[in-house]
């Protein structure tokens, strides 16, 4: 298969392929997503078949209008508008009891659904064009960091889909924050995200956290839940909070002879004077959006690269540094 790329100007050809049943990666605020329209059982399937994804592993359906969720769930809750009021088009995924009308594999075994109204004007164009629902996944081979550009893309899945959409990178480069209100008197976050635990209490009130995020025997109910994710090849390791226990573990790590790969704030690696070291810089230690949203890519930069392990700095779990932490631990083999 011939993977296309296409502009922002081809979506009417990207929108065509979606309606005969094709798998096409698109862009949107989060990461890029790999969509099929969500109603047509076998194009579902091809999304599962191209990432290598495990078939229990549930997908979120994207919308390009608010009253289009009703046409795919049984019952709106208050919570559930106060939310949409407050985060649509945005990333935040509702889970709410589905209708029949989605294709099977979208949710599995499962009663729920999870759908969101991307915070992109390519995305929503998209959708509206294609006249469906896309149920998207990450646009990556499955396991693998997520992609934020549309050369991501292109390295995993090449030959494997229809085409990408290149929008250029994303904006918050983690996935959406995935909140169950399937119980609309405990609303509960599954997978946190670019929607944080602090900023949905301010319109909801309390919201709990699920215990549950890496059980391994449980049925996943949100993406993110069950399998490793986010891993390049290479070892991860996240890094002692403490700043010089983690430049003696550099330091350590170089005169046994690895090929230290560090991910990390700019203040942190600007502090690190041992050579050799291949660095990416996270950005501010103060502004951890911007860690989250270059977390991936530099994850990816450094699995192309010749080191032989990568050392990345931990942020406080606190705001979008909670999703980031999250996405890290998914992909790490060792906290130092």
């Amino acid at each position: 298969m011939d993977t296309i790329i296409w502009n922002e100007n081809q979506l009417k050809e990207a929108a065509n392929q979606l309606r005969n049943g094709d798998v096409v990666a698109f862009p949107t605020e989060t990461v890029y997503g790999l969509g099929a329209d969500a109603t047509n059982e076998e194009a579902v399937n091809r999304i599962f078949r191209a990432k290598g994804r495990p078939s229990d592993n549930p997908l979120i359906v994207h919308i390009s209008t608010i009253d289009q969720l009703e046409d795919y769930v049984t019952f709106v809750p208050e919570k559930a508008r106060e939310v949409i009021e407050h985060f649509w088009p945005g990333p935040c995924t509702v889970i709410l009891e589905k209708k029949g009308n989605l294709a099977p594999s979208v949710t599995g075994d499962l009663q729920s659904v999870g759908i969101r109204m991307p915070d992109h004007p390519l995305a929503l164009a998209l959708i509206e064009q294609v006249g469906k629902p896309l149920a998207a996944p990450s646009a990556n081979s499955s396991g693998k960091p997520s992609p934020t550009t549309s050369q991501h893309v292109w390295d995993d899945l090449n030959g494997k889909i229809a085409g990408i959409i290149d929008g250029g990178p994303t904006g918050v480069g983690l996935e959406s924050t995935v909140l169950d209100l399937t119980n609309p008197h405990k609303p509960t976050i599954l997978r946190p995200g670019g929607i944080s635990k602090e900023e949905l209490e301010s319109v909801l009130g309390q919201v709990y956290v699920d215990t549950h995020l890496v059980d391994e025997t449980a049925a996943p109910k949100s993406p993110g839940m069950k399998y490793r994710h986010y891993s390049p090849d290479k070892p991860v390791w996240i890094l002692p909070q403490d700043t010089e226990e983690s430049r003696q573990m550099i330091t350590s790590l170089i005169k046994n002879g690895e090929v230290v790969g560090l991910l990390a704030s700019e203040e942190f690696i600007t502090s690190v004077s041992i050579q050799p070291l291949n660095h990416y810089s996270l950005g501010k230690k103060t502004l951890p959006s911007q860690a989250a949203s270059l977390l991936y890519s530099g994850l990816r930069e450094m699995d192309q690269s010749l080191v032989t392990i990568i050392l990345v700095e931990p942020y406080e779990k606190k705001g979008i540094g909670t999703a980031y932490m999250n996405r890290l631990e998914k992909a790490a083999e060792r906290v130092l």
